[in-house]
């Protein structure tokens, strides 16, 4: 099995990125918060990898932490829900808010995202709501810090919804240490994707 990749940025494109590792080219389908944070082409990138067998096929999916792997993994063990799915979930809300939208049974947070419907929403409800909640993956969204609503308020002044800011702010990975400004460029070009 292959548990990750560090390597050579060759290309992107919308939902994949190619790495180069000793030689060998790898197509890796990402969420958008790794390919905000994947560089250019001829960086250096290092992804936690998921490799899905199936008869005719092998694909392979990396993440840029490992709460987004640990959270596709427990997401695709879900009825209803397969690779694409769960990159899709990944890519509308960061793995905080997937957790928290799935934990507090918030429906509406989860059929926001394209293809899921009211029925994949409570599966995922009702078969993850307990395994999420003993992992303790991510914060409430009560206790978001303090920078968070800096982004909101930054993203309102541009003329967004508090709604809209939140489903951006949504889409920033959760990585320690990025500045406010960092954080509303990634939470816009989040918003550009949709």
């Amino acid at each position: 099995m292959i548990a990750g990749l560090d390597g050579i940025l060759e290309a992107q494109g919308s939902d994949f990125i190619v790495v180069k590792v000793s030689g060998v080219s790898f197509k890796v389908f990402v969420p958008t918060s790794t390919l905000a944070v994947a560089g250019s082409p001829g960086d250096r990138v290092r992804l936690r990898t998921h490799l899905q067998v199936r008869e005719d096929n092998l694909s392979l999916y990396g993440f840029a932490t490992a709460e987004e792997l640990e959270v596709f993994e427990l997401a695709i063990t879900v009825s209803g829900v397969g690779p694409r799915l769960a990159l899709s979930l990944l890519s509308a809300l960061n793995p905080a808010r997937l957790a928290e939208a799935i934990c507090s049974e918030d429906v509406q947070a989860l059929t926001g995202v394209p293809g899921v419907g009211k029925k994949t929403a409570s599966h995922l409800i009702l078969e993850l709501k307990d395994k999420l909640s003993k992992k303790r993956i991510g914060v409430p969204l009560a206790s978001s810090s303090a920078g968070d609503s800096e982004v909101i308020a930054a993203l309102r002044s541009l003329g967004y919804t508090s709604n809209e800011a939140a489903m951006a702010l949504a889409s920033v990975p959760n990585i320690k240490n990025l500045s406010l400004e960092e954080k509303v460029r990634l939470a816009l070009q989040g918003m550009g994707k949709r």
